[in-house]
């Protein structure tokens, strides 16, 4: 980064040696500054930690969520949640764009570059942010990610960020194969950027809007839709009697509330951000780019030794992070044994007899998609289903295999749902059976992402009690849950749907069910550390990586 302006070569050496020694300076003082707040610090199982606030967080009521009948134990883990979620006290000032976060001028170091390297060492990353200005920032709040990889051996690991909330931030990675291995880091956003995000999400949940259409007869109307609704026009009351999920219409001026016939996104609203907001969001400025290295940007590892890889990895004793890898393309779980369903009869003898039940949003529908066109024992049969919505079946009568998925009830963003195909995935759940012959699997995560986490947590919440009595009356039954994964994003998109949101939901609720007695398929660490561009649906060798994951757990491997 020096060679513009330093020619000759030993004062680019000199410059570079003495850039190290004031890094690794810089690491010691903040290593003894902030040791016990590192300690401190919730470890999200999605790669970045987040500092927990010593208070509780102030924020804005929402639709009298604030107000729900929850038990002692429930309200404890929401304000638990909702404060781990809090990186930092909200900044009351618009920091002008050129004191935002530069990508290009920020950069990394590898701590130990010199050392000596073997698979299950740790490798140590430090990251300096600085502004347009070249400045070196002094608070945090940037949301990074981070990832090793080697493109010839199609392998990949995600790397866990801690926030010294100073400028500085350190990268943790575990070297999982030999090989030359590189670093690389990404800028999300800035932490100007997620103030915003952060402020949409609490003050604009309307900011995707949804739509109803009433008929009777030759008389039809559309009135919007949501979670909440604005003023004191009439409304008509949709709230789920069994699970008390809200939701509401305005109230047609001709019609009765019982003559509602579907549900639909309305559409996304425009100018949600003043121009000096919209500068935080910018292609090819400051979303998703790469923060370049200072110095080496990889290290060479070498293979254990025969006694060395007998022994257990010490690493995974302390934290199952990171929960996987990927090494010539497939991906490798460090504590399961995950096996390879790469024919279609391996697929249909792990199903023999059974009946998945697939729930949520179009990422999961992905899996049903996948199974129909790969397995061509499994024939789907036509339901009339508006496209890309279902619900969808396909049978294999020769094996006796029922495979069906459903979209989870609303919010939902797709183009048009019947008013009577609107279930709740957890009504869902309390009307199966269950048994050795039930496979479940939910994905439900992308259509919350604009609303205030307390309408997450609820929907997980009753999520989760029909899990526990359907494993109380059949605790042969297979739940899997599918996390969220990381996208593509634009200056659009990202008021929408960004990672940002995504990270904070899948860290409640990796939470909020572990212990419950589900297997987890991490979607998040598998699209992250794949080489492949970040896509809301991806590609099918990621999608085939998810499902051989789920029929391992639904056709573990015989000892």
């Amino acid at each position: 980064m020096w060679t513009n302006f330093c020619k000759p070569w030993f004062i680019c050496c000199l410059l570079a040696a003495l850039t190290i020694v004031f890094l690794v300076l810089n690491v010691n003082q903040l290593e003894h500054l902030d040791h016990e707040s590192v300690l401190a610090t919730v470890i999200d199982s999605s790669g970045q930690d987040i500092f927990p606030q010593a208070t509780g967080v102030g924020r804005k009521p929402y639709c009298g969520y604030e107000h729900q009948t929850l038990s002692k134990r429930e309200r404890l883990e929401e304000d638990s949640l909702l404060a781990a979620l809090q990186s930092h006290e909200p900044y009351t000032d618009l920091v002008p764009f050129v004191k935002s976060t530069d990508p290009s001028s920020s950069y990394f170091v590898i701590l130990n570059s010199g050392a000596f390297f073997k698979v299950g060492s740790q490798l140590e990353v430090l990251v300096q942010v600085q502004d347009f200005q070249g400045r070196p920032k002094k608070y945090g709040g940037d949301y990074l990610q981070a990832r090793i990889h080697s493109p010839k051996l199609q392998a990949g690991a995600v790397g866990r960020v801690v926030d010294y909330q100073n400028g500085f931030y350190k990268v943790f990675f575990t070297l999982l194969w030999p090989g030359k291995v590189t670093v690389s880091v990404v800028l999300v956003h800035p932490s100007e950027a997620v103030q915003v995000l952060q402020h949409l999400q609490e003050v604009r949940p309307d900011r995707v809007y949804f739509k109803s259409l009433f008929r009777s007869g030759r008389i039809s109307e559309t009135t919007i839709c949501n979670v909440c609704l604005p003023g004191n026009l009439p409304v008509c009351n949709f709230t789920d009697l069994y699970t008390g999920e809200p939701w509401f219409c305005f109230q047609p001026k001709k019609l009765p509330c019982s003559s509602r016939i579907n549900h639909y996104k309305g559409g996304y609203l425009k100018g949600l951000l003043t121009t000096a907001e919209g500068a935080f969001f910018q292609s090819d400025i400051n979303i998703k780019m790469p923060i370049r290295s200072s110095g080496p940007d990889w290290v060479t590892v070498i293979p254990l030794g025969v006694k060395e890889a007998n022994d257990p990895e010490p690493s995974q004793s302390l934290e199952n992070f990171p929960s996987g890898y990927y090494y010539k393309n497939q991906w490798r779980p460090r504590k399961f044994k995950m096996h390879q369903f790469n024919e279609p009869d391996n697929i249909t003898e792990c199903l023999q007899g059974k009946m998945v039940y697939l729930f949520g949003d179009s990422t999961i529908r992905q899996w049903f998609d996948y199974l129909i066109t790969f397995v061509p024992d499994l024939v789907e049969f036509n339901l009339g289903s508006p496209k890309n919505v279902g619900p969808y079946l396909a049978v294999d009568l020769k094996h006796n295999i029922l495979l069906q998925y459903r979209c989870h009830g609303p919010p939902i963003r797709f183009t048009t749902v019947l008013s009577n195909e609107l279930h709740y995935v957890a009504n869902e759940l309390n009307r199966i059976v269950g048994g050795r012959s039930t496979v479940v699997a939910i994905a439900i995560w992308s259509h919350f992402s604009t609303f205030p986490l307390e309408v997450y947590i609820r929907r997980l919440r009753n999520i989760r009690r029909a899990i526990v009595r359907l494993l109380d009356r059949s605790p042969k039954t297979v739940v899997v849950i599918r996390t969220a994964n990381v996208q593509e994003l634009g200056p659009e998109v990202s008021l929408f749907n960004s990672d940002w949101f995504s990270f904070q939901l899948d860290t409640i609720l990796r939470k909020m069910f572990s212990g419950v007695g589900v297997y987890l398929v991490d979607a998040w660490e598998m699209t992250l550390a794949h080489y492949l561009p970040h896509k809301l649906h991806p590609d099918v060798v990621i999608v085939k990586n998810q499902l051989d994951m789920f029929f391992s757990f639904v056709c573990p491997a015989k000892t």
